[in-house]
């Protein structure tokens, strides 16, 4: 008998992979309906824009000196052949699923944008002829030069070239950076498209990366609004900050185009607010390991800095780390050398990521900063560090090493017995000489 449920364990161990042809059937459904989306919108957005006389563009002077490039049309047409092999290149349903919600997202976002915020391309292409020429014209036939900014043809790049890099390696990793380099720059040497339209478009496909991320939860998955006083009126703060940016950006560009970038503190800040609004911490995109999917890496960095800028504002006077009890160490989130010095970095920051270089055993519990966490995440912190004091010592933090690490140490404090009630471990590290917010039962007696 023991055979048959070793059999059965090893089984079970490895999920089965889904058929292809259900695969390749998803996807083709999907295709039979972003295709004709695509041309129904996207064309849309052109001709309401050609009905207009107040079409605008916005156009660096110095972008005169950008070459015309005819040959490029080739690199600028092949990203309509990777768009399709994309859909067909994934290993289950869900992951065909996604890579579409991506493309749907970075198609209504930008489209929403050209009805509402049209611009034209003023540059005049000279005549070409060869293939260069026949592609031009199969071009020009459905594409006016209106839909601008963001670029679609950027922000599907995006979406596509973290597609397949995940999945190329040695060699054709390199050819496929290239060849991407290669369409990023062609929309601007087939004088499709202004140099504003590139970054505006490379927001929109983070965006749209992160909106669907390749693993775990997607960010607003089981969205709840937040029921909390402090988390609302948080999230009210971050909106509003989203909403000023956002204000700013618009408003000064009729003053420079320069302005549009505070279109990206923008976003990090509307992701923000929608953490407290009831997302909670998935919105960081945070693994166990302390790093964040590329997306949130690149959106989230305005937010980052400050909060960066933050840490070192609240924690500069003050020891970075003070030691607790047996090996266990309270403090502010770590440098990569300050890391290196303990066994273990239990690390309660969700916001923050991981620095480059750290070379000790890193476990992330992400927590949303000044809101209580679960009773369940709260546990599994407490266990993380009972675990980690097995291979030495362990440094608990967050952002400051105020709240969210101070509240857990004292959790662990109490459930190991090492102070007897949440009133005493409170004063126990208040006695440290770092300020310490707890979340936990900090008014009954001593």
């Amino acid at each position: 008998m023991v055979v048959p449920i070793l059999g059965a364990a090893a089984a079970t161990s490895a999920p089965a992979r889904e058929p292809y042809a259900g695969i390749v059937l998803r996807a083709a459904l999907w295709l039979a309906f972003l295709a004709p989306f695509f041309y129904a919108t996207y064309g849309f957005a052109n001709w309401l824009a050609s009905q207009r006389d107040d079409v605008g563009s916005i156009v660096f002077a110095w972008e005169r000196s950008v070459p015309f490039i005819a040959w490029t049309i080739v690199p600028y047409w092949s990203i309509n052949l990777f768009y399709g092999l994309s859909l067909l290149l994934n290993d289950t349903k869900s992951g065909v699923d996604r890579l579409a919600g991506r493309y749907l997202t970075a198609q209504i976002v930008a489209v929403a944008c050209f009805i509402l915020f049209p611009l034209t391309a003023t540059f005049v292409r000279p005549q070409t002829s060869g293939l260069p020429g026949f592609m031009f014209a199969v071009l020009g036939g459905f594409d006016k030069p209106f839909n601008q900014a963001p670029s679609l043809h950027i922000a599907l790049l995006v979406i596509i070239w973290d597609h397949w890099r995940h999945r190329l390696k040695g060699m054709a990793s390199i050819i496929w950076h290239a060849w991407c380099l290669l369409i990023g720059a062609s929309v601007l040497t087939t004088w499709q498209h202004h140099v504003i339209d590139i970054p505006t478009g490379a927001l929109l496909g983070f965006f749209a990366l992160w909106l669907f991320p390749r693993n775990g939860e997607l960010p607003f998955a089981g969205f709840h609004l937040a029921t909390d006083a402090r988390a609302r009126r948080l999230a009210r703060f971050y909106t509003l900050g989203a909403a000023l940016a956002l204000a700013s950006a618009v408003a000064g560009v009729f003053v420079s185009a320069l302005w549009l970038i505070l279109l990206w503190p923008a976003l990090a800040l509307a992701i923000v607010a929608f953490a407290y609004a009831g997302a909670g911490a998935k919105v960081f995109q945070k693994a166990a390991d302390g790093r964040v999917s590329l997306a949130s890496s690149i959106l989230l960095l305005p937010y980052r800095l400050g909060a960066r800028i933050n840490v070192s504002i609240w924690t500069r006077k003050l020891p970075a780390q003070i030691a607790v009890a047996d090996g266990v160490y309270l403090g502010r989130f770590p440098t990569a050398v300050e890391a290196d010095t303990f066994c273990t970095v239990i690390d309660l920051a969700g916001e923050l990521e991981r620095p480059r270089g750290v070379t000790c055993r890193w476990t992330a519990i992400a927590m949303v900063d000044l809101l209580p966490p679960s009773p369940e995440v709260q546990a599994q912190a407490v266990a993380a560090i009972e675990a980690a004091r097995g291979h030495g010592t362990v440094l608990v933090c967050c952002a400051l090493g105020f709240q969210r690490s101070a509240s857990v140490v004292a959790e662990w404090l109490v459930a190991t017995g090492r102070s007897p009630t949440p009133a005493q471990a409170h004063k126990r590290l208040a006695a440290s000489g770092r300020p310490v917010h707890l979340h936990i039962g900090v008014d009954e007696p001593a």
